[in-house]
């Protein structure tokens, strides 16, 4: 997509912030605010590291549990392990997504997938904390150390919605002049 002459830098993000019904419960999220703001400057690039692992919609809801450093990704109710089908997914995706030429990343907060900091995470001993990064967001922070990310409710702040897309234009500047 151009604006004038310009090509739109591309930001990926979590798929059911774009209205699309991938959520456990077969909702969506649809965020107009962020998709009206910052859809004009940017072109997106849709994530559903739960559905694109292969999880069906609507699907047993999952949370993290365990190390905070290496948390497992279990379903709730019978507690299958998600966790090495997670990584390896991340670890694939994040290489096509490479070759896309991402300038940031829109992700859904407290998603034990996509959630940047401060998800719900249980401890050995059963109490819930808020210390986790979903896996799909960890991995790929670790892999993309410098790319802009943030959460789709920090961005209805006009400050950092601002902030964001210069930091994804800079960035961009950056990757090009390489």
């Amino acid at each position: 997509m151009t604006m004038g002459n310009t090509i739109l830098p591309c930001v990926g993000i979590s798929q059911c912030l774009l209205g699309d019904n991938v959520r456990y419960d077969g909702g969506h999220k649809l965020d107009s605010v962020l998709i009206e703001t910052l859809g004009r400057h940017v072109e997106w690039v849709p994530v559903c590291p739960e559905v694109e692992v292969g999880l069906g919609t609507p699907r047993e809801p999952m949370r993290l549990v365990g190390d905070p450093q290496a948390p497992r990704l279990v379903t709730i109710n019978t507690g299958v392990d998600h966790t090495e089908a997670m990584q390896r997914f991340a670890q694939q995706r994040i290489r096509e997504l490479e070759a896309l030429n991402l300038s940031g990343f829109v992700f859904k907060g407290a998603s034990p997938s996509c959630g940047i900091k401060g998800v719900a995470l249980f401890n050995a001993q059963g109490m819930e904390t808020h210390d986790g990064v979903g896996l799909f967001a960890r991995a790929f922070m670790e892999h993309f150390t410098e790319m802009p990310v943030e959460e789709e409710s920090r961005l209805h702040d006009p400050q950092a919605l601002k902030n964001f897309l210069e930091r994804v234009f800079a960035y961009r500047r950056s990757r090009n002049s390489v």
